[in-house]
């Protein structure tokens, strides 16, 4: 039997630092302790327990490399495909509680993933406006210039 099997219900309590980051890794350590957990309630809940941790896990991932992105655009496609995994996630944990695979002591967890889901989505919204925004100033930049006049 798995250390999930023998967790209470006030063992799943969620933490939620200010860095996001570390909000993203302490989500996936809580994602293997749910897939732990699927893994006692049968063989569905054991097959749906994978694609949770692959796609509860790799959110966090994607959200590091957007550190390391070439550039604006790139990091706010890495970004967006972390809130694409987070969203996964979220339906895939709804689809396990409402079959009854999840109980109401894992309904932190999927709070929490809908919060994780709400703060991406804003650093996502916010970014590509200010991506919007440099692109209409630089073209109102470059259209002031006074065009250059042939043979001068």
């Amino acid at each position: 039997m798995g250390i999930a099997t023998y967790m209470g219900d006030d063992e799943w309590e969620i933490r939620r630092p200010y860095d996001l980051r570390e909000r993203l890794l302490l989500f996936a350590c809580l994602i293997v302790r749910v897939v732990q957990f699927l893994h006692t309630r049968g063989p569905i809940a054991k097959a749906l327990s994978y694609q949770i941790l692959k796609s509860g896990t790799s959110a966090g991932a994607n959200f590091e490399e957007a550190d390391d992105a070439s550039g604006g655009r790139d990091r706010i496609a890495k970004s967006r495909i972390a809130l694409r995994e987070l969203k996964e996630t979220h339906w895939r944990l709804r689809v396990a509680r409402a079959s009854a695979l999840l109980t109401q002591a894992q309904d932190s967890v999927i709070a929490e993933n809908l919060e994780l889901v709400k703060i991406l989505a804003t650093i996502v919204r916010n970014a590509e406006a200010r991506d919007a925004q440099r692109k209409c100033q630089r073209a109102i930049s470059t259209s002031r210039r006074a065009p250059r006049q042939a043979g001068r």
